[in-house]
């Protein structure tokens, strides 16, 4: 059994991921003690709320660097929600500029939709060899609640993020709704809400450490 580290930094629905990556087969410990983060064979960064709070509280456990040790150890890590967005260079809420762990180029910024949060299932577009969707179908929902995110117009050039398989959906305009760079790996959605579709997400993570 895979034992993976959820992140405990003030942030996050521990309770509802913790049963679902125990569901996906994972043996689930919620922690904030680096050894135990470094030396789980996946680590699961949750967020909700606002970016620079998420921030304020991830550095306050120092969890950008165990990040940072992990993935120059090639060790799985796995955002979800602003967990995810916290992995790119900066995000800008309220006018408010906060610096991201950086593991990413970009900026997360509010989406142009006339009704927000987006809040609800949506479908997304996911490479053909992906390893996150394998097995679910192309019209699977999935449970979004944010109003901000990664939006194309606001990231570099494609290329910049190669070999990584990005996955997208829509909301008032085109978003990143999931990434797979390596062993990086996040979605803007909550798959622990996102019922079977969810749950077999996180079992394919789960099964790909």
């Amino acid at each position: 059994m895979k034992t993976i580290a959820l992140l405990d930094y003030g942030s996050g629905n521990l309770h509802s991921a913790q049963r679902a990556l125990a569901r996906a087969g994972a043996d689930v410990e919620v922690t904030d003690d680096p050894e135990r983060v470094l030396a789980a064979d996946g680590l699961v960064v949750p967020g909700v709320g606002a970016f620079a709070a998420c921030m304020s509280g991830l550095r306050g456990v120092r969890g950008e660097r165990m990040i940072g040790q992990r993935l120059a150890g090639g060790r799985p890590v796995l955002g979800i929600c602003v967990g995810m967005q916290i992995l790119f260079e900066r995000g800008v809420e309220f006018g408010v500029e906060a610096s991201g762990c950086g593991e990413w180029p970009g900026t997360v910024e509010r989406l142009p939709a006339a009704v927000l949060p987006h809040m609800g299932w949506n479908t997304v577009q996911a490479p053909q060899d992906s390893v996150l969707f394998a097995g679910l179908d192309a019209d699977t929902r999935f449970y979004f609640v944010h109003s901000y995110a990664a939006q194309q117009w606001a990231l570099p050039p494609s290329e910049v993020f190669a070999p990584a398989k990005l996955t997208w959906s829509e909301h008032g305009a085109p978003f990143l709704a999931a990434v797979e760079n390596g062993v990086l790996s996040a979605t803007q959605f909550h798959p622990e809400k996102s019922g079977d579709a969810g749950a077999q997400l996180l079992r394919n993570w789960v099964e790909s450490i």
